[in-house]
């Protein structure tokens, strides 16, 4: 074998472990989007909580129902809700919210989540007064927003004329109003309430605080809230940024072709070759066994010498030895013929 020869070899065997370590992250499954933590969106169309007061029993009955309440994804539509309330009106239904329009709509998917509510045309009742509606809407819209890489919107709309207790009233954005009917009681209402933060988003149209004392049908008062109209939303925190693989850099960049491949050429190759291994992190960690054992055989073929030199050396030399003897024997042998 001649020195080249050896050279090609010893250069194989140290850039075999280091081709193979750079292609063991080519071959592994690349990390895929997955969607993050879930938003979350939801509407209602009415939803009470009162206490009714009853004149012979000195006892409250909890009021609390809701109309078309929904969380995502879901959505529903029914316009009218009765109630029985014991001991109230004769034991009749008692009518809470009949309307022409109440809908409820809430999505979600991993970029965005949405609450969307409608209601039109709608007239509330409470125990105790049939014939007067507490409060009567031409339309009312809520809606929440949370996309990702946005601000949550919230905004909701009162259209048209709202009447309280049979009044007609005008809104105010810049606080509640009331409206007081003698004999019959007061109600306060919040125009419009919004309030977003960083992820979340919620609107109500109406809030209203009830206090009234009808005096008749057996109800001696009603407290509590109403709410009209409420949409709410949570961002989702959408698709994570796929991962990269964490041993492409170290192992091809650094300790692959750049350094290990310039060093299997000279006869300089021993320090090259630690070098190498050092600059390479990972490559050095599990190629440095086989790249130290081929400087050696290098230098071993580029001076031409190997364990059998002083053997071959010797039996040369015994040879010469034995050829000159010979020689000598047969001119001698010659010379006493002639």
């Amino acid at each position: 074998m001649n020195s080249n020869t050896f050279r090609l070899a010893a250069l194989a065997v140290a850039a075999g472990p280091v081709a193979l370590l750079a292609a063991v992250p080519a071959h592994a499954a690349p990390a895929t989007p997955t969607t993050g933590g879930e938003g979350r969106a939801s509407a209602v169309v009415l939803r009470t909580g009162l206490d009714v007061s009853l004149l012979n029993k000195s006892v409250q009955v909890p009021l609390k129902v809701t109309l078309n309440e929904v969380q995502a994804p879901a959505s529903a539509e029914k316009t009218a809700l009765s109630v029985n309330v014991d001991g109230v009106e004769g034991g009749a239904p008692v009518s809470v919210l009949r309307a022409d329009v109440a809908t409820a709509n809430a999505t979600v998917d991993e970029h965005r989540a949405e609450g969307y509510t409608n209601l039109a045309k709608a007239r509330i009742h409470v125990p105790g007064l049939p014939a007067l509606s507490l409060i009567e809407v031409e339309k009312v819209t809520s809606k929440a927003v949370c996309e990702v890489g946005r601000k949550p919107v919230a905004e909701s709309n009162v259209l048209g004329h709202v009447a309280v207790l049979g009044k007609k009233v005008t809104l105010s954005a810049g606080g509640p109003t009331r409206v007081a009917v003698p004999g019959v009681g007061e109600v306060s209402l919040d125009l419009s309430k919004t309030v977003t933060t960083e992820r979340t988003a919620a609107a109500t149209a109406l809030q209203l605080k009830v206090s009234v004392n009808p005096l008749n049908l057996n109800v001696a008062e009603v407290e509590g809230e109403v709410t009209l109209a409420e949409a709410t939303c949570e961002t989702p925190k959408g698709p994570k940024t796929p991962e990269k693989p964490g041993a492409t850099d170290g192992g091809s960049t650094d300790g692959g072709s750049t350094d290990g491949g310039s060093t299997g050429g000279g006869g300089d190759t021993g320090g090259d070759q630690g070098d190498g291994g050092t600059s390479g992190g990972d490559v050095k960690t599990q190629t440095g066994s086989d790249t130290g054992t081929a400087p050696t055989g290098a230098n071993l073929a580029e001076t031409g010498g190997s364990s059998t030199t002083p053997y071959i050396a010797g039996g040369a030399a015994l040879l010469l030895a034995v050829g000159a003897g010979a020689t000598v024997l047969a001119r001698r042998r010659a010379g006493s013929q002639g």
